[in-house]
């Protein structure tokens, strides 16, 4: 029975034996950078190179593929509108007073007629799905690669406040006991006789909007036993506590981080130089 859940990955990695901090300083360079870069060929590139680094770290392909799948309606949304409206902003990114037509409805049509959709309105939507694409994938790179227990330590240490250490690891702890209920619910109605891969789109969606109602009743019990068990534990939230694991920053730490701060510094001053990553630059 296949489920959909949060996991470290399998294979040992140069990712795997990192602290989870130089992760974290990563995580936010890359994020950093994939919202300054404007240009579709320098935020493809760095959606690639995250790509090829999420696979040699050991994150599966059907998660990748299964995240581009779910998100193709939302891109198809973002290239049409790019196309079609986004005209202002672009004019003053590439400084053009007429963009480039790449489609045209018949001005005989009512309501549509004479909408045009530019050649700079998708490339810079492709840029915006350029964006998304490394956001949601960066993620997985980090966390992924990091189990839990140091996943806490590792922020409490970056000078996270513990509390929202916790709440992110109870999160990645509670999201599969979710999943785990949703295949539950669904296995017993199968056993009733429903034969939810036989149904159309429509009736499917039916179907698993029912799912929600026990769904939701199921998290709110367990949300409520998890609050009684921390009363019970005198749980305060404070930092200064023991911990199993401990997170020590060796020299290959040391060195990820200075190379992702130097990566950062370099990428500003080459857009602010050179226009590299502008929205009709030089790349």
């Amino acid at each position: 029975m296949s489920m959909m859940r949060f996991q470290t990955v399998e294979r040992d990695s140069f990712f795997t034996r990192m602290d989870f901090r130089p992760k974290l300083v990563m995580m936010t360079v890359i994020s950093i950078i994939a919202f300054v870069w404007e240009s579709p060929a320098a935020g493809g590139l760095l959606t690639l190179v995250v790509v090829v680094a999420s696979l040699l770290a050991g994150v599966k392909t059907g998660y990748i593929r299964m995240v581009i799948t779910i998100m193709i309606p939302f891109y198809l949304l973002l290239l049409l509108t790019h196309g079609f409206f986004n005209v202002d902003q672009v004019k003053a990114l590439t400084g053009k007073t007429e963009l480039t037509t790449l489609f045209m409805f018949p001005t005989t049509w009512p309501v549509i007629g004479g909408g045009r959709m530019s050649v700079e309105g998708v490339l810079y939507g492709l840029n915006v799905i350029f964006k998304t694409l490394t956001l949601v994938l960066v993620i997985p790179l980090g966390i992924f690669t990091t189990e839990v227990d140091k996943f806490i330590v590792g922020m409490v240490r970056a000078r996270v406040p513990y509390k929202l250490a916790f709440i992110f690891s109870a999160t990645l702890r509670f999201v599969p006991l979710l999943f785990s209920e949703i295949q539950g619910i669904i296995e017993a109605q199968r056993l009733r006789g429903l034969a939810v891969e036989k149904m159309g789109p429509l009736k499917r969606v039916q179907v698993y909007s029912k799912v929600a109602v026990p769904l939701i009743l199921g998290a709110m019990v367990k949300s409520q036993m998890l609050e009684v068990v921390l009363q019970s534990k005198a749980f305060t939230g404070s930092p200064d506590r023991t911990y199993l694991h401990e997170s020590v920053l060796g020299p290959l730490d040391y060195l990820m981080i200075a190379f992702f701060v130097l990566l950062l510094i370099a990428a500003v001053v080459a857009y602010l130089t050179v226009g590299f990553g502008k929205f009709g630059g030089p790349f």
